[in-house]
């Protein structure tokens, strides 16, 4: 499937855009399932100046959608209509600041802050290394692992909102609960400031390290997957609801729920984005009639069915 290319008239209404507009560019590559359609439109801004130019000057009735490393994230078969941002260069660097402080722009991944944070001697921070994923996405849905969250560790975070304006958001602007954010939908996070706390760098990297072992150990990491697909319910725990209605090991075409590990999904070489987001579903359904509870999805859905 392809969409009407709307290059030229974007071009046309921004003749100072700095950044990269590609049309019906696939998206599936860009995600760690390696499915789905394209996007209409992917926009990689250049910097924060540049995004807020983007926006400030894109029609209101074009949609915008942000994709970060894709770890965490299902693009439907029919793509992605409208634009799709997606952060590169311009916001990955990390700056140390004093008060065992790190700031980091939204495009660097968790493990990336996680090390930068060891190698300067800021403990706190190591629970990173266990989510494959961004910091734009660890801000969206408050992302935690081995302990800690989000929330514990963030001071505030800049973004830019679909007016094109740069805004400032404190800690307790986000409204964090599990696995969510209250942060408006329509922002898009350029930055943020973590806290840390005074660490040695040995202990520190020992820890992160079982944190690697863990996941190895536990997760299918190195197949074509998503992370945890769905949340765990208050007191809880989704594995051990999809083990009980007899869905380990469950598949649907190229998709099945991976035997390691039943809370993630797996595409096993051949799975379009519809078997495995109609797996995800079957699953749902099997729980709720095995225990009544309701399995809520953890990863992203985005784009058009075919």
């Amino acid at each position: 499937m392809s969409f009407p290319d709307l290059t030229p008239e974007l071009s046309a209404a921004m003749p100072e855009l700095r950044g990269r507009l590609i049309a019906n560019q696939g998206l599936a590559e860009l995600t760690w399932f390696r499915v789905g359609g394209p996007a209409q439109m992917l926009f990689t801004p250049a910097d924060e100046d540049d995004l807020a130019y983007f926006l400030a000057n894109l029609p209101a009735e074009i949609p915008v959608t942000v994709i970060g490393l894709g770890s965490n994230l299902i693009v439907r078969d029919g793509g992605v209509p409208g634009v799709v941002v997606r952060l590169g260069r311009g916001f990955s660097e990390i700056t140390v600041e004093d008060g065992y402080r790190l700031r980091a722009g939204t495009a660097v991944p968790d493990v990336k802050l996680a090390r930068a944070a060891a190698e300067a001697g800021i403990d706190g921070l190591a629970f990173y290394r266990g989510i494959p994923g961004g910091l734009g996405g660890a801000l969206r849905m408050n992302a935690g692992a081995h302990g800690g969250e989000t929330k514990d560790t963030l001071i505030e975070a800049r973004g830019v909102d679909r007016a094109g304006r740069v805004r400032v958001f404190t800690n307790a602007d986000f409204g964090f609960s599990y696995r969510h954010s209250q942060a408006p939908a329509d922002v898009i996070f350029t930055a943020a400031l973590f806290q840390g706390r005074p660490g040695e760098t040995a202990a520190i990297l020992a820890e992160m390290d079982r944190i690697t072992s863990a996941r190895e150990a536990s997760q299918p990491i190195r197949e074509k997957t998503g992370g945890s697909t769905f949340k765990n319910p208050p007191g809880q725990k989704a594995w051990q609801l999809i083990d009980a209605a007899g869905c380990r090991g469950l598949a649907l075409g190229g998709a099945q729920m991976s035997t390691m590990h039943c809370n993630f999904l797996i595409n096993t070489g051949g799975a379009t984005a519809a078997d495995i987001e109609g797996l995800g579903e079957e699953v749902r359904r099997r729980v709720k009639d095995h225990s009544g509870v309701e399995l809520e999805w953890e990863i992203k859905r985005i784009g058009l069915p075919v």
